[in-house]
Order: C-alpha cells, then sequence, then structure tokens
C-alpha cells in the first residue's frame, strides 16, 4: 500500500529547467466498482482495513455509521451510494480512508473515512498530465470531479473531496430523510 509511483507523462517545461517538479501532486488511487479513483494525499490521514461500524438512526442512505479511532466518533460515508451507485459490498479488501476535510469557511476541520474497494497506489501526476473535469458523460456529478489524470495510458478520476464529503450537503440529504421519514409516519396514523 505504500508504492509511490510516477507517472510517464511528458516532463513539463518547469521539469526540464531543473526545478524539482513543484507542480506534480501526489494522489493515493483506489477502485470502485471496478472504476479508478483518487484523492490529493495531502486530504488523507490514513487508511485502516474495514471493521465493523456503529450504524446511526435517520442518517443519509451514503453514510454508513460511524467509528471508534483513537477515541474520536468518525463517520463513515460509502461512496458507491454517494454517487447514486449500488452500496459498496464489503471484502477482505475493502478499506476505510480516513479524510480531513474542511466543514465551513472558517476553516474548521474534520475526519471522514470512506470505504473504498481496495486501495491501490499513491501516485505523482504532473499538472500537465491533468485535464478538467468533463461536462458530460461522467456517471457521477461533474462538481465531485477535480480533474482527469492520465497515468500510463489510463484515466485516474481524480476526486474533489470538498465537494463529494460536504458536511452540509450531507447534513441537509439527513434533514430530508427524516423529514419524508416524519411526514410517512404522520400519514399513516
Amino acid at each position: 500500500m505504500n508504492a509511490l509511483v510516477k507517472s510517464e507523462g511528458k516532463p513539463s517545461a518547469d521539469l526540464t529547467a531543473g526545478q524539482s517538479g513543484a507542480d506534480a501532486k501526489q494522489y493515493l488511487t483506489f477502485t470502485l466498482g471496478g472504476e479508478m479513483f483518487s484523492i490529493n494525499i495531502l486530504c488523507i490521514k490514513e487508511i485502516i482495513w474495514y471493521s465493523s461500524l456503529t450504524e446511526v438512526p435517520m442518517m443519509p442512505a451514503c453514510i454508513r455509521g460511524v467509528i471508534n479511532l483513537r477515541g474520536a466518533v468518525v463517520p463513515v460515508m460509502d461512496l458507491s451510494a454517494r454517487f447514486g451507485k449500488p452500496s459498496t459490498p464489503v471484502t477482505k479488501s475493502s478499506c476505510i480512508v480516513i479524510i480531513e476535510i474542511e466543514t465551513n469557511t472558517e476553516g474548521e476541520r474534520q475526519n471522514m473515512g470512506v470505504v473504498v474497494d481496495a486501495v491501490q497506489a499513491v501516485l505523482e501526476i504532473p499538472a500537465s498530465e491533468i485535464e478538467p473535469a468533463p461536462t458530460f458523460g461522467s456517471k457521477i456529478r461533474s462538481d465531485f470531479i477535480e480533474g482527469i489524470g492520465k497515468v500510463n495510458g489510463k484515466f485516474v478520476i481524480l476526486l474533489n473531496v470538498n465537494r463529494v464529503l460536504s458536511t452540509q450537503e450531507i447534513g441537509a440529504m439527513g434533514q430530508a430523510a427524516a423529514s419524508a421519514d416524519l411526514t410517512l409516519t404522520h400519514e399513516g396514523a
């Protein structure tokens, strides 16, 4: 899980001028439903094996539950469900990637876990090998995509973690689900 793989893209002008490759960023790649995704390594706190979760009532469908991470309660999201797909089945290679996100404009930060099928590698992708997010044809919302990286002839979807893991949007989904449940309960009475 700790291999660093360099993309074999064309070197940028900065690299050929003798600079250290400051335009390249490192991304953790992982599979989810047979597709390759990645997250900027600077957002990632740690990777743990999938273990039992505590389910929390009235949460949005994309939140699987919470885990106890060294005394801290960390919510765990099912990325497949967040992308509008069926829930990810847990296998022996399933992992929870712990990501630190900004929760508001004041810079408050929170840890959140995401369930992935398997962690692949850490890739170094030069900015010259990253294309903007497509505006059509994607199986997930375009605002979830930071860009598309080209690595050794293959494409890797670079996720925008602040959009995918938006606590405000997920909270609104939870409130909408709770309101719908309450309405159904009152109508059935």
